[in-house]
Formats: C-alpha cells, sequence, structure tokens
C-alpha cells in the first residue's frame, strides 16, 4: 500500500516504493546528528569564546522541481588564519565537505543516487564580523554515484560544480548554533552536453564546537 505508480519508458504503469526510500535517509542522519551533537554537548569545555567560527557538523534538506529532494550530512572546517575586512564587516572561510542522497522521478531503474561534495566557502558578517548574521557563497566540486536521469532532465556527467548563496544566522550562549537558507545550483559548466543543471532551495542546521 506504500507503492506509487510511475510511467515507464514505454509508457506502462509500474508500482514504485517511493516514500520509504525517500525518507529512511533523512530520518537515520536526523537521528545520528542529533545523538552526535548531544555527545558534543556534553563534553564542550565551558568558555565564553564565539563558536561560530569553529568547525561545526550539520544536517540540510533539499528541494528541487519535479519532486527532487536530498538530505545531507556535512562537516564544515575553518580557515582559522585567513580573514579579511568587506563593506564594515568581516569575510572568513571554511571547508564545507558533504554526501547528500538525492531522490527523483527516474527515467532509469533507479530513482536516487549518491552525491558527495567538497567546497571553499567565503562567509561575510557586518559589524566588523560582530553580527550574528551573515551571508555567504561558495563554488565546488560534486561526484554522483550514478548520473541524475530524471523523467525531465539528464546529467551526461557524474562530476559536476556546485555553486549557492545562502544567508543565515547564529545564536545561542556561544553562537554555536545556526540556521540557513540557501539557493544552490548543480551543473558541469557546459563541459559536456546535455548539460541542463538543477536549482536546490536548501534550509541548513549546524552545530559549532
Amino acid at each position: 500500500m506504500f507503492n506509487t505508480l510511475h510511467r515507464s519508458p514505454s509508457g506502462d504503469f509500474a508500482p514504485r516504493q517511493r516514500p520509504w526510500a525517500r525518507h529512511t535517509f533523512a530520518i537515520f542522519t536526523l537521528a545520528l546528528t542529533a545523538s552526535a551533537t548531544s555527545a558534543i554537548a556534553q563534553t564542550s569545555v565551558d568558555n565564553s569564546g564565539d563558536l561560530s567560527r569553529a568547525k561545526s557538523i550539520y544536517v540540510q534538506g533539499s528541494w528541487a522541481e519535479h519532486g527532487t529532494d536530498a538530505a545531507t550530512v556535512g562537516v564544515t572546517l575553518p580557515w582559522k588564519e585567513w580573514k579579511a575586512d568587506l563593506w564594515g564587516g568581516q569575510v572568513r572561510g571554511h571547508w564545507d565537505l558533504y554526501v547528500s542522497r538525492l531522490s527523483f522521478d527516474g527515467r532509469r531503474s533507479y530513482d536516487s543516487t549518491w552525491m558527495f561534495g567538497v567546497k571553499p566557502v567565503w562567509r561575510w558578517r557586518p559589524d566588523a564580523g560582530r553580527s550574528p548574521w551573515f551571508a555567504e557563497a561558495g563554488v565546488g566540486l560534486t561526484y554522483m554515484t550514478d548520473r541524475y536521469i530524471t523523467v525531465h532532465k539528464e546529467f551526461s556527467t557524474s562530476f559536476n560544480f556546485a555553486t549557492h548563496l545562502g544567508v543565515g544566522y547564529s545564536f545561542g550562549e556561544q553562537r554555536q548554533h545556526e540556521v540557513q537558507l540557501r539557493v544552490e545550483h548543480v551543473s558541469n559548466a557546459g563541459i559536456k552536453e546535455p548539460n541542463p543543471g538543477e536549482n536546490f532551495v536548501q534550509i541548513r542546521y549546524g552545530y559549532h564546537f
């Protein structure tokens, strides 16, 4: 009773077990991250420092058109010595390393793929870096274990570029928590055709330690 119907290339309808396959990974990663966050919180050193510039772990949900979505877990590793002043604020950078599980209306026998990514990110905070608000941008590389081939579009490469813009807010006694709204574009930058690209709206929660 959990099956849905999809149209095969021949035009016939066939059952596909989508709901559990689509959401099991998200539930698992959320539970795993919650457990890790709790353990870290219990062992954190009690100090008054600003943790918003420290390394972090995060979970993220992503949504695109035509039923595509993704669940992501990742870590950020700060560039501790690098910073720059810009427009009355401060820019700092970090590496973002992550793994995502994409689910979509597949045109082949599968309707999901794993995506691994690494991305340098530049984050700007107003008020000389003291503001809890921030904006950021990044561009990096991704690899999909299976090419992204849906009933609406087809990626020609497993390696692609991912670029994003985001805004966020840090909170907590040491600004160890953050939430972020992002828009990300994934494509191969025209290296090989077809290259339709995909745009995602993303919501992220991160914990710094």
